[in-house]
């Protein structure tokens, strides 16, 4: 009889690179086992030949066929990276995307390091924004709000791994939350796909919540809510900004413009395409 020797990590990576489509098949393949086996990347590379024993070869492979099946790495691995931060994630929450981080540039450089200012961030998710201007900005006050408490409760457990006081967190829509306060600049990544818009039925969208991907007919029913009360909730020089899709920038300046905001602009983002639009309230 003979006996089935163990697989090794650069047997069953290769194996599984070959199952997953794209040019990232084995990022995701070292991921994922990773995970499995508690390492970080640094480690693979001296134990590429090192055997995997059976409990973990069917763990990993359970993640593998999740993945086959398109459900995004970082559900799998509940956790994703963003700006300096580590940061846990659920199917609660979207997936932050690296393109965000421009709106995070943008708004360090109109908050000033030297002063206490206060930042609200709509729609916080898993708290990415909020956090990320939290860490760079500690005599800044943020707070950050959503409908979902269990997306809050996800961005409440990111501020207090990373030991980050100078957040709160508040449930509610939009800027109900916000109700009696101003603030020095407001951010957010609100819904902005259009409701039929195919791409909801394709990739990691398909599992991410569709209550924070899809706005209305033109995706802009949120932004409009939030561009028209953005006044009321932000002092005299105080600044909103939008992250929205790479075709939105016209409709959303034009909006900023009619709601009474100054300097209105739209930065675009590595692939030149517009990304956050914002304005000043005079």
């Amino acid at each position: 009889m003979t006996v089935a020797h163990p697989l090794e990590i650069r047997q069953l990576l290769a194996e599984a690179a070959a199952r997953l489509p794209g040019v990232e098949g084995r990022h995701e393949a070292e991921l994922l086992l990773l995970h499995v086996l508690g390492h970080e990347r640094s480690w693979l590379f001296a134990h590429a030949t090192d055997p995997v024993d059976a409990p973990a070869e069917a763990a990993f492979r359970q993640l593998l066929q999740r993945r086959i099946d398109g459900e995004p790495v970082a559900y799998l691995l509940g956790r994703r990276g963003f700006w300096t931060l580590d940061l846990a994630v659920t199917p609660a929450t979207l997936i932050p995307r690296p393109e965000t981080e421009l709106l995070v540039e943008l708004a360090l450089e109109r908050l000033p390091p030297d002063r206490a200012l206060r930042v609200a961030d709509l729609g916080t998710g898993s708290g990415a924004i909020a956090l990320a201007l939290a860490s760079e900005r500690p005599q800044a006050q943020v707070l950050a709000t959503d409908m979902s408490v269990d997306a809050l409760q996800v961005a409440a457990s990111n501020a207090a791994r990373h030991a980050l006081d100078n957040v709160r967190f508040a449930q509610g829509p939009w800027y109900a939350p916000l109700e009696g306060e101003r603030f020095d600049l407001i951010a957010t990544n609100p819904p902005y796909i259009a409701a039929d818009d195919p791409h909801l039925l394709q990739g990691d969208l398909r599992f991410e919540p569709s209550t924070a991907l899809a706005s209305g007919a033109d995706g802009l029913d949120d932004i409009r809510g939030i561009v028209d009360g953005a006044c009321a909730h932000l002092v005299e020089g105080g600044w909103l900004l939008i992250e929205h899709g790479w075709d939105q920038g016209p409709a959303i300046r034009a909006l900023l413009e009619q709601a009474g905001l100054v300097d209105v602009s739209t930065a675009t983002d590595l692939e030149q395409r517009d990304r956050v639009s914002l304005g000043r309230r005079p």
